[in-house]
């Protein structure tokens, strides 16, 4: 139960995360995948391509197919929605961090 809890909770971090790296370069899975595990988030390829899918639907991530090494390759980078999104998430987020960081 728990672990589910902090699954859904971390999933907005997730999100916010992708937006950040697909504003600053275009990105692919299984870098961000890489990229995630630094941070902490034990995720797999199953959990975040639907959600990579999912944001670009939503019109948050723009996707681009690129041929590297004879292999179709999907590389995401923001649009001007999923910019807009950031911006606002980073407000939030420092608002929730100066509040509940510890003193």
């Amino acid at each position: 139960m728990e672990g589910r809890v902090l699954r859904k909770l971390f999933l907005g971090f997730i999100q916010i995360h992708i937006l950040h790296h697909a504003k600053e370069h275009p990105i692919f899975g299984v870098w961000m995948i890489e990229e995630l595990r630094e941070h902490g988030y034990e995720i797999g390829a199953g959990t975040l391509y639907p959600i990579l899918h999912n944001m670009e639907s939503d019109g948050l991530l723009l996707k681009e197919e690129r041929n590297v090494e004879g292999k179709i390759r999907k590389y995401y980078t923001t649009t001007e929605k999923g910019n807009m999104v950031l911006i606002e998430a980073r407000k939030k987020a420092y608002e929730l961090f100066k509040e509940i960081k510890d003193e």
